[in-house]
């Protein structure tokens, strides 16, 4: 748990069957002291704030960083609240987004904070994530190539050439050559003896990819 409760602004609308459960949920969340303010708005008695928001549905909910539509039982809502906090947490988040078909949601919530790049990684290590969650991953590490961002993730990326997992590696390869700087050469080129010929291919690629961007 983080040191500070999160915070939570919850947009509700007349009629909402959802909003009662998640206010509820909120409610008792705030009586336990584990989230620090619960701000309640009627999007029916104020439009202009749900406007600013960027809210089209309810109940919508702004918990700390994460934003969240639909309806949450009172147990999910004490999960995400633990989430807040922490690398699993984001990449917990991203997940979930990406899930939703909220790659765009996903993209600013990286660029906000790119230290939340890296916890992205946890994703890239698990080859039996859902598939539309790796390739999104893939897409917003992709996004940073050749840029600081991505250079910083060099020693996890270095790491993950020795996964147990092939497909990791070759995720690992993949990243590396994108990060476009020379200390990432050493690890690609030690790929290219990989057991595994998709490996040894994407070590290749990453190979030319190092040399593209000198």
């Amino acid at each position: 748990m983080p040191t500070t409760p999160p915070d939570a602004l919850l947009f509700i609308a007349p009629g909402c069957v959802h909003c009662p459960v998640v206010l509820q949920g909120l409610s008792d969340l705030l009586k336990q002291t584990l989230i620090g303010k619960l701000t309640v708005v009627n999007v029916a008695a104020h439009p202009e704030q749900a406007a600013e928001y960027g809210v089209r549905a309810a109940p919508w909910l702004r918990l700390g960083p994460f934003t969240l539509t639909g309806a949450h039982s009172p147990a999910e809502l004490r999960q995400w609240v633990e989430l807040v906090s922490g690398a699993e947490g984001a990449a917990h988040y991203v997940e979930h987004l990406l899930k939703q078909g909220g790659y765009k949601q996903a993209v600013a919530f990286v660029a906000e904070d790119t230290q939340r790049l890296m916890a992205l990684l946890s994703i890239v290590t698990n080859p039996a994530a859902n598939i539309e969650v790796r390739l999104g991953v893939s897409a917003l590490l992709e996004a940073y190539t050749n840029a600081p961002e991505l250079q910083q993730l060099l020693p996890q990326l270095a790491e993950l050439t020795h996964h147990a997992d092939h497909r990791v590696r070759a995720d690992a390869c993949h990243l590396l050559g994108l990060t476009g700087i020379a200390a990432a050469r050493s690890y690609v080129e030690a790929c290219l003896n990989d057991a595994n010929a998709e490996v040894r291919e994407i070590a290749q690629e990453a190979l030319e990819e190092l040399e593209t961007a000198k």
